[in-house]
């Protein structure tokens, strides 16, 4: 059907929300967006689905939601009937109807007649994942759009691992979803029936202290703790989201007892008042925490996203004021301090195991090695290194240490199968802790990896393609690149080139299999070690440029870093 046919038979549905019956009635003054708003269904990939909140067939809703839900309840029908009974569990952030997309999952699970274990309040993506995992569960549900502004929402799927549902099972519950056409039909049972029949368990407290309990096993030396951690000051915000359930308990159990919380940040805000953009890689969500970091004289500030699975940091300098890290640079400080704690308290392994994504620093790599541990690069995307940890655990090949990606995601422990900013919180106070008990602040530990091994830099440059169009376009532009090839970027002759759909990877000594599945990506190493990688997003209308260079000092390789830049942003 045309958008136009799509929006009248929801403007037709005597039925519909109110509040978005009064929403789509403001639409029919604006054609363009109506026409986004009806023109497709929600893209529904591995990661689920993310959007605008709002009515129509490509906006987040209670019926897109019924629908996704609906696919993961038919897929899980076709499983046997012991499989099935295992149930899922749902949590959810801050956001604006968060809670009622779960209540709403829920509910059509249960016409299915599989059970939910549903999270009493809000609780962060990090801690569903654990619920999967402790409460064996096929499948979990989680709520959130992550780091995403305030009118947006999301609805992601999480398998039996706790990880991101795997790729095949994600292939057959999106082919699910689009068979469920009719949103307004879809069966729900209300939350009534789903308490009286049992089809419907309501979580919290008792999921929470198993996950603190676990959280407490990622603190490498206690002792270090005890005799420094009272001391240390540090600032916390959870930025209006779940981080606020359970990083405070972790601090004063472990005995953080002088952090200090960004109060304003720490009020649960769907509108994320105090910053437009509740996202902890950019410096403006850490205004408030610098002004109390000045107050205390805190030497670092840490903020977690919404749904608590990134971690941003700011470290304060000499002068007083405070340098936002990298996601880069704080995944090299927490895996250089880890490694060498662990080598001091003879809990290194010999098989240890690092796992990053294709597109973040090979500085962790040279830091990998000093310390005798095994790097795995995989695809963009958590689940990856979801499925690494699950073949190391399988085949016994090698103890999973740490995992990262660029995009301030971070695990240290593997009973969470997907970022947790909980464990990369505890492990970067721990940190913080011992560079203080030595008189260096974590920048200073920075600085001492640059000089040891050469100054590392990255750079995402991001394009965006809104509307109907965007996505037709980056496809396009992926097309592109791979007839035309790139021979040379800023001067640099290309010297290997890997491209992830077709599993080649090219040099002069010619092509061998990239050995990773199948994704759509790009990437150059270039002659001087430099590397640009080239991708559209999976989860937002934008087409991702990633740079890593290395150089021999901080002016230079800002210097590089900078030229790199300049030529891949001209590119159109």
């Amino acid at each position: 059907m045309s958008w136009q046919e799509n929006m009248k038979r929801w403007l037709d549905y005597s039925e519909l929300d109110p509040e978005l019956k009064s929403k789509l009635n403001d639409l029919k003054n604006n054609s363009e967006e109506a026409e986004e708003a009806f023109y497709s269904p929600m893209e529904f990939g591995t990661a689920g689905m993310r959007g605008v909140i709002g009515p129509g067939i490509n906006r987040m809703n209670i019926y897109t939601v019924r629908q996704a839900a609906e696919g993961l309840a038919l897929f899980m029908d076709t499983l046997d009937d012991k499989t099935k009974s295992r149930g899922v569990a749902i949590s959810f952030d801050s956001r604006y109807h968060s809670q009622d997309f779960a209540i709403e999952s829920a509910k059509v699970l249960g016409a299915h007649n599989i059970k939910s274990y549903v999270f009493d309040s809000l609780r962060p993506t990090p801690e569903l994942s654990f619920a999967v995992r402790s409460l064996h569960t096929y499948a979990g549900i989680m709520i959130t759009a992550s780091h995403n502004p305030k009118q947006y929402n999301g609805f992601k799927i999480y398998g039996p691992d706790g990880g991101q549902m795997p790729p095949v099972e994600s292939d057959k519950i999106t082919e699910f979803v689009r068979k469920a056409e009719d949103l307004f039909s879809i069966d729900v049972k209300t939350v009534y029936e789903l308490r009286d029949q049992k089809l419907m368990q309501l979580i919290g407290e008792d999921v929470d202290q198993d996950y603190l309990a676990k959280l407490d096993t990622v603190v490498v030396n206690h002792d270090l703790i005890k005799e420094v951690g009272h001391k240390m000051k540090f600032v916390y915000t959870p930025l209006h989201g779940t981080g606020k359930m359970i990083a405070p308990r972790v601090f004063q159990d472990l005995g953080f007892e002088n952090f200090s919380m960004v109060t304003e940040q720490a009020i649960l805000d769907p509108e994320f008042s105090t910053t437009p953009f509740p996202n902890p890689e950019f410096a403006q969500t850490f205004d408030l925490a610098i002004e109390r970091g000045k107050k205390i004289d805190a030497n670092i500030l840490i903020a977690t996203d919404p749904d608590a699975d990134r971690l941003g940091a700011a470290v304060r300098q000499p002068d007083g004021s405070y340098k936002l890290m990298t996601g880069n640079q704080i995944a090299s400080v927490l895996l250089n301090y880890l490694l060498q704690a662990k080598k001091e308290t003879g809990t290194l392994p010999d098989n240890g195991a690092v796992v990053k994504s294709i597109v973040s620093s090979e500085l962790a790599t040279k830091i990998a090695e000093k310390y005798g541990v095994k790097m795995y690069d995989v695809l963009t995307g958590f689940k990856y290194i979801a499925e690494k940890i699950e073949n190391f655990e399988e085949t016994g090949s090698h103890e999973f240490l740490f995992g990262f990606e660029e995009s301030y995601g971070y695990l240290v422990k593997s009973f969470v199968r997907d970022k947790d900013a909980m464990q990369s919180t505890i492990l970067l106070a721990e940190a913080a802790a011992y560079y203080e008990s030595k008189g260096k602040t974590i920048y200073d530990a920075l600085e001492d990896l640059y000089q040891e091994f050469g100054y590392y830099r990255e750079k995402t440059i991001s394009k965006t393609f809104d509307g109907v169009s965007g996505k037709a376009r980056m496809a396009e532009i992926m097309k592109e690149f791979r007839e035309e090839g790139l021979k040379e970027i800023d001067g640099v002759p290309v010297v290997e080139s890997l491209d992830y759909l077709n599993g080649t990877d090219i040099t002069s000594a010619g092509t061998k299999d990239t050995g990773l599945p199948k994704a759509d990506a790009l990437k150059y190493i270039l002659e001087d070690g430099t590397w640009v990688a080239i991708r559209p997003s999976g989860t937002e209308p934008k087409m991702k440029f990633y740079i890593g260079i290395t150089s021999d000092s901080d002016d230079n390789a800002a210097k590089k870093l900078d030229d790199f830049a300049k030529e891949i942003d001209s590119w159109e």
